[in-house]
C-alpha cells in the first residue's frame, strides 16, 4: 500500500489499476492536473470533438487516444484509460446503466478516448492565496448541478451545461475569479456568481453530483463549468454507449497545473 498523500501521479495510477484506491481524487497528487472522460464509438468521436470545440469552458480537451487504444499518451504515457479511474459509468441511449472499477472488459476496439481539463487544476491555486476549497476540507466530493444553461449543439451532441460549485467567502470572490481565470484550459473563470436560481438550480442543497457542502453566512456560491458536463449531454443526445468517470472520480495526468496557466 503506498501512501496516497504524497504519491506521484504514476504511483496513484498504478493503485487505482490494482483496486487499492475507489474514492474522489480531489486533493491527490497536489500540482498535478486531473482530467474528465469521455469514450465514445469512432462514428460519433467527430461530433464530440466538434462540440467541444464549440463548447470550450465545459469541454476543454486535454488528449486523445487513437481509435481502440488505451493510452493518453500525451498527457500520461504508459496509462491505461479503462482501469486508471476509480469509478466509471456506462451510458446506453441516454441511461446510466452502471458504474464499474474497471471497463477493460467492456473495451471496444472502435472506442476513442476524450480527456477533458479539470477543476480540480486550480483549486491549488485557489488553497495556495489561502481560499478554503471547503469539498477538500470536508473530505467530501465537489457538489455538481445541471442547469438551465444550454450548451452550443454539433452533430449528434446536445444539452445542459453542468457546473461545479464552491462557497466563497465575499470579500474573495473577485479573488477567486482572478485566479481560476488564469486557467482556461481547466474551465477557466466562473459561468456564475451568487443567486443559483438563475441558472436552474432550485435547491443547492440537492446536488445532481457529488456531495452538498455548507455554505456559511457571509459566503457567496460560485459556479464553474465542469466536466460532468456531456453526462447531462448523454442524457439528451441518446448515444448508443457512452462511457465516463464517475464524477468527481477522475484520472490523474503528470501533467502540472502550472502547466495550464495563462499569464
Amino acid at each position: 500500500m503506498i501512501p496516497f498523500k504524497t504519491a506521484t501521479p504514476t504511483e496513484m495510477r498504478l493503485a487505482i489499476r490494482n483496486g487499492e484506491f475507489v474514492k474522489p481524487t480531489a486533493g491527490l497528487c497536489p500540482g498535478y492536473a486531473q482530467g474528465n472522460l469521455v469514450v465514445l464509438p469512432k462514428d460519433l468521436a467527430y461530433d464530440f470533438l466538434l462540440f467541444s470545440q464549440r463548447n470550450p469552458k465545459p469541454c476543454p480537451i486535454l488528449d486523445v487516444t487513437e481509435v481502440g487504444s488505451r493510452e493518453m499518451a500525451i498527457v500520461a504515457p504508459g496509462s491505461d484509460i479503462a482501469r486508471d479511474i476509480p469509478k466509471y459509468r456506462v451510458y446506453e441511449n441516454g441511461k446510466f446503466v452502471q458504474e464499474l472499477e474497471d471497463v477493460s472488459g467492456i473495451w471496444r476496439d472502435d472506442f476513442v478516448a476524450f480527456l477533458l481539463g479539470c477543476s480540480f487544476s486550480f483549486e491549488a491555486a485557489l488553497m495556495q492565496s489561502n481560499i478554503e476549497v471547503r469539498h477538500i476540507a470536508a473530505g467530501s466530493n465537489v457538489p455538481m448541478y445541471i442547469t438551465n444553461m444550454e450548451c452550443r449543439p454539433a452533430g449528434a451532441f446536445s444539452g445542459p451545461m453542468v457546473v461545479s460549485m464552491r462557497p466563497i467567502p465575499y470579500h474573495q470572490v473577485v479573488k477567486a475569479a482572478q485566479i481560476t481565470a488564469r486557467f482556461p484550459a481547466v474551465h477557466g473563470a466562473p459561468v456564475h456568481i451568487g443567486d443559483p436560481a438563475q441558472i436552474g438550480i432550485k435547491d443547492i442543497s440537492k446536488p445532481d453530483f457529488g456531495d452538498a457542502v455548507e455554505i456559511k453566512p457571509g459566503e457567496v456560491p460560485v459556479f464553474w463549468a465542469c466536466g460532468v458536463t456531456p453526462q447531462a449531454v448523454a442524457m439528451q443526445s441518446k448515444p448508443p454507449i457512452m462511457l465516463t468517470h464517475a464524477p468527481g472520480y477522475m484520472f490523474i495526468t503528470d501533467l502540472q497545473d502550472h502547466e495550464f496557466a495563462a499569464f
